[in-house]
């Protein structure tokens, strides 16, 4: 199947794990630089792929295959195979051949005049994430997308991506962190977590691990091995100790799959959803002229625990389930550990109760026949339930009626547009059950 320019650009740049700036995934409007040329020339077109090679042969972390690399794009050159003017075509051929040829997923060339021009950009220090990216950091909040309380205190992360800009991410993540840790349990969403930054990471995971702890080995060819330890000091606080489920899919890679690995390799929770992508590799994005970017791995990451990484095999899920159904999985497994707690009190055990059964009737759908529902109609006190439109609808005094859905085959329901209310029919009675007192209001049939 033939990929739009578009939409490689977002499935490559989608997985990226850099010691340094985080790539993103959609460009912002360009702040200046050279324009987008429409077409390319000869010499254009030759003289990027000197660059290529030349970058290759310098860099890439493999050095016994940066010769085989650098032939396959010579081959293909003098077989006419780049012989095209679209800037964009001739980016996704040397992304295929490169592909191919390496089985790299880091190592791809991107068509974008704004993200070259940026990275063309001097910057003041070394660490400094370049205006391109930075701004993709700042819109998409850091890849911090949401945050949520769901049912029984289980606290919500969405982290679509592993931005990192010096001096302002930690903060952003210092706050949602903080809001972690009032939880319960946590739930860290990584779905379709293409990567970005392993400065990022490092960040997330020494929350949960004490400080100085070896997480990786960055093996770079002939430069000395450089670790990636836990950080010392955080000012949002360690969250070790409460439960951690995070939700991993196919489309998880690089970074995403970095802090997944922290979390099985150290125990430090449970990786919920499908086996992810296997890109390892640690990259650099390097400008090539006139308006490309060339991604390439520079380095490889040993895992401190493994002594090996996910390259080309991905991570595992502890518990396999369909991605779209990974979140109320892991909320049901939370509840549970959190009911089995020692010394649970009245009121929480409640709480949780509660909790479980509406995410076991999402996971576990039930069916009751018609015949067993249309009995369960009624006048109960000041209330009444009708049977219409093949479900029962409950009216509570002069307020509008609202439709019953089961939520167990023993007659309890959910009250459509209140969370917090239930409804048991038991043919004799109606029980109302609200969320926060355990002893419900009955009212009989008549």
């Amino acid at each position: 199947m033939k990929m739009s320019a578009s939409r490689l650009f977002t499935v490559l740049t989608a997985l990226c794990f850099l010691t340094g700036p985080l790539p993103s995934f959609a460009a912002p409007p360009a702040s200046g630089g050279t324009p987008a040329p429409s077409r390319l020339t000869a010499s254009e077109r030759d003289a990027a792929l000197s660059s290529i090679k030349e970058e290759l042969q310098r860099t890439y972390v493999f050095p016994e295959k940066r010769a085989a690399l650098v032939e396959r794009l010579e081959r293909e050159r003098k077989a006419g195979r780049y012989d095209v003017d679209s800037p964009a075509e001739f980016s996704e051929r040397v992304t295929a051949d490169l592909k191919d040829a390496s089985k790299d997923r880091h190592l791809y060339l991107v068509n974008d005049a704004a993200q070259y021009a940026a990275a063309k950009a001097p910057k003041a220090r070394e660490t400094d994430t370049d205006a391109y990216w930075r701004q993709r950091a700042l819109r998409d909040h850091h890849g911090l997308t949401e945050l949520r309380v769901l049912p029984g205190n289980v606290r919500y992360l969405k982290l679509p991506a592993f931005h990192w800009v010096q001096d302002e991410t930690g903060a952003a993540y210092d706050d949602a962190l903080r809001f972690l840790k009032d939880g319960d349990a946590a739930i860290i969403d990584l779905r379709d977590n293409g990567g970005g930054s392993h400065a990022a990471v490092r960040y997330l995971v020494s929350h949960f691990l004490d400080g100085d702890v070896l997480l990786l080995t960055f093996q770079g060819g002939s430069k000395p091995p450089e670790q990636s330890r836990t950080l010392e000091h955080l000012p949002a606080g360690r969250l070790m100790g409460k439960p951690l489920y995070v939700l991993i899919n196919s489309q998880v890679g690089s970074a995403g799959e970095d802090f997944a690995y922290d979390v099985q390799q150290f125990k430090l929770g449970e990786l919920i959803g499908a086996r992810t992508a296997g890109a390892a590799n640690n990259n650099s994005l390097v400008p090539v002229a006139p308006c490309f970017v060339l991604s390439v791995s520079h380095g490889r990451p040993v895992h401190a625990v493994s002594q090996t990484n996910w390259e080309g095999v991905g991570v595992a899920p502890d518990v396999e389930t369909p991605p779209e159904q990974a979140l109320q999985v892991a909320q049901s497994r939370a509840l549970k550990r959190l009911l089995a707690t020692p010394g649970l009190s009245p009121d929480l055990r409640f709480e949780y109760t509660w909790a479980q059964t509406t995410v076991e009737a999402v996971l576990h759908p039930v069916s009751v026949s018609q015949q067993a529902l249309k009995p369960l109609a009624g006048r109960f006190g000041p209330h009444e339930v009708s049977w219409k439109d093949g479900a029962l609808w409950l009216r509570r005094g002069s307020r509008a009626p609202v439709r019953l859905t089961p939520l167990t085959t023993e007659g309890l329901f959910s009250v459509e547009g209140y969370e917090v209310l239930r409804a048991r029919l038991t043919g004799k009675s109606l029980e109302l059950l609200w969320s926060d007192d355990p002893a419900p209001a009955v009212f009989a049939r008549g």
